[in-house]
């Protein structure tokens, strides 16, 4: 399968839906990765696409949208996770935010559970729960014969969004909805490996050792004979596709995110 093409945008800020005395149904939380890294500014658009096309009304932030500070907290510096956190919330609130959805376990964990002790208190979903409440709803339908029917795919569980929130049935209900035959790794769900970045290790110099996680995991991934590995994390997309680079096979297993693997068989 040839790489998803995903063309830019428009989206609305919730600076403009204030200026017109309007709330959208959600805020679409973007995130660090989302918003700077290339690869992942490509699952932003995807996500958002879905969004228009199913007639959600939804708003970023922008440039009022700061880090939550969760890599600060996990590397130790709780002063500038706090920092980051109060401003974040002192924007939210200014706004009545109420409903958030994010493509990034990190910032979904850290809005979700770590935001209310500084008064933040959010309904907050992973995007992948998201778009299986709109395909339970009927907003959002695929195609009966879609591209990846049949085909082959393992899925990757991130850290924050398995064993720290325990989701793990939504992703893989995304994957049945696509038809997809889904070949599960040996180390899955709540016994998941980690690629290798969360704890703040994706900003960071290797430790010494044989082998890096995101290779180990690679290799896993590698023995299911999937042509697709899904995931929902934009570290996890990094890591895992250096780790298909290093075993040069990234011209053979493609890595995706749920949401660009949604776009792309969904009815218009």
């Amino acid at each position: 399968m040839a790489p998803i093409k995903i063309t830019t945008m428009d989206v609305k800020t919730m600076a403009a839906f204030a200026a017109e005395n309007k709330e959208p149904e959600v805020l679409f939380w973007v995130g660090c990765a989302g918003s700077y890294d290339a690869r992942a500014q490509r699952i932003t658009i995807a996500f958002s696409k879905i969004l228009n096309e199913c007639g959600v009304s939804f708003a970023i932030l922008g440039n009022e949208e700061s880090c939550t500070g969760d890599p600060a907290r996990r590397a130790g510096n709780e002063f500038v996770f706090q920092m980051l956190a109060l401003k974040n919330i002192e924007t939210l609130n200014m706004y009545n935010v109420r409903k958030i959805i994010t493509a990034c376990p990190h910032c979904f964990n850290t809005l979700k559970n770590e935001y209310p002790a500084l008064g933040g208190t959010y309904e907050v979903l992973h995007h992948t729960r998201f778009l299986q409440q709109l395909i339970e709803e009927g907003r959002l339908k695929l195609k009966e014969d879609g591209s990846f029917q049949g085909k082959k795919i393992t899925y990757h569980d991130s850290c924050y969004l398995g064993r720290a929130n325990g989701v793990y049935e939504a992703p893989r209900s995304l994957l049945e909805s696509l038809d997809a035959d889904l070949v599960e790794m040996k180390r899955s769900k709540a016994n998941g490996l980690c690629c290798g970045a969360g704890g703040a290790q994706m900003f960071k110099e290797d430790e010494p050792g044989e082998k890096r996680i995101n290779v180990e995991r690679t290799e896993e991934i590698l023995q299911t004979g999937a042509g697709i590995v899904a995931a929902n994390c934009p570290f996890c997309i990094t890591m895992l596709q250096d780790g298909m680079k290093a075993k040069d096979r990234q011209e053979d297993v493609m890595v995706y995110d749920l949401a660009e693997l949604i776009l792309n068989d969904m009815r218009r």
